[in-house]
This record gives structure tokens, sequence and C-alpha cells, in this order.
């Protein structure tokens, strides 16, 4: 699938409706996710994301857990719209779960005590980038994705099920499959409220 990029901005949305069946291979989607991995910046070069793609049995997993783990925290008697929900991800084709390696921080910390306080910041904004280059790239191959944040509520039970090392630290989930559902329609504020030019 051809897009250029400015389409590519305009129509990457946040698509809840995914269905498992899709016309791209996962070796694609390896590629795509790989690819962004490697070119996305970082603050001095760090390198510091990880990524984690789960597909079929795994990613099914992922959202079980998820869901157990709500089980325990949401009323019995609100738990029907929480658990409508997790299934709408766990009935995508995979998910990318989103790292930032602590220990490469810490490092860097250590080297550059005048920044110190500014890596974890940078870490976290190299993260986001990262994110939206996956989703974008996603986009363009034809995938609808979100973007979830269960972080602390399945981190530890993550990082066991697939032998995850402790330093790495969850930032978000991302949900990704076949599109079966068009996302609503988005409002913008205006631009002169958002952008100044000076000259």
């Amino acid at each position: 699938m051809t897009k250029d990029f400015c389409t590519a901005v305009k129509e990457r949305r946040t698509i809840y409706g995914i269905s498992k069946e899709v016309t791209v291979s996962d070796e694609r989607i390896q590629e795509v996710i790989e690819y962004a991995v490697k070119h996305t910046p970082s603050s001095f070069n760090s390198q510091s994301a990880r990524v984690v793609v789960l597909f079929g049995e795994s990613h099914d997993k992922l959202w079980d857990i998820t869901k157990e783990a709500l089980r325990k925290i949401v009323p019995a008697d609100q738990f029907s719209s929480t658990e409508a929900k997790i299934n709408s991800f766990k009935s995508g084709h995979g998910t990318v779960l989103y790292f930032e390696d602590t220990d490469v921080i810490k490092s860097l910390q250590e080297k550059f005590a005048l920044y110190k306080d500014n890596f974890p910041i940078w870490s976290q904004q190299s993260s986001g980038m990262l994110q939206y280059v996956v989703w974008t790239s996603l986009e363009i191959e034809g995938l609808g994705a979100s973007l979830q944040h269960y972080n602390e509520l399945i981190e530890d039970e993550i990082k066991k099920q697939w032998n995850i090392q402790n330093s790495w630290k969850l930032i978000a989930q991302m949900p990704f499959g076949n599109p079966t559902a068009a996302p609503d329609e988005k409002s913008f504020m205006p631009l002169e409220e958002r952008v100044k030019i000076f000259k």
C-alpha cells in the first residue's frame, strides 16, 4: 500500500474496532516496527526504547491478563463494560508493548550529571515519537490501532509471562488489527490559537 507522509499523518486515528483477519503478513508488521525502532530519534542517541510484539496466543494472553487484573479492582456490577472494552482489544491481530530501558537512562544520568533530571523526560519524549512512528506505519499498512495504558496493573505479570528483564519499564500497549469501524469525526481548534509565527 502506497500512501504519502501527509496523508498517513492525517488518516492515522484511534481505531477501537479491529479484527484478527489482516491482509499484511506478520513478517511485514515486524519489519515496519523494527524499522521504526531503528530510526526514531532519541536523546544522546541513547536508543533506550524496547519493544515486544505479541501475535496469536501471546496477544490473547496479554488481554486475558489485563482483564483479570481489572476484575480485581472494578466493581462487579460495572465490569461488563470493562470486559467488552478489553475484548475489543483482544479481537485484534496483535499488540505492540512499548518499554524504556531504565538502565540506559541511569547510565546517561551518571555520565552526564548536568542533565540528569532531563533524561527521564527525554526518554518519554522519545517513546512518544516511537509510538507515533509505529502507529503511522501501521496506518500505511492498512491497519487500525489504539494506544492503551494499563501499565501498573499488568507490568509485573507481563514481565513474568514473557521473561522480560526488570530494567524495562512498561510505557504503553498498542493493540492493532484490521479496521472494522470508522473513527468518530474529529474536531479541530483554530490553528491561530495553537500556532504563533514571528518574522
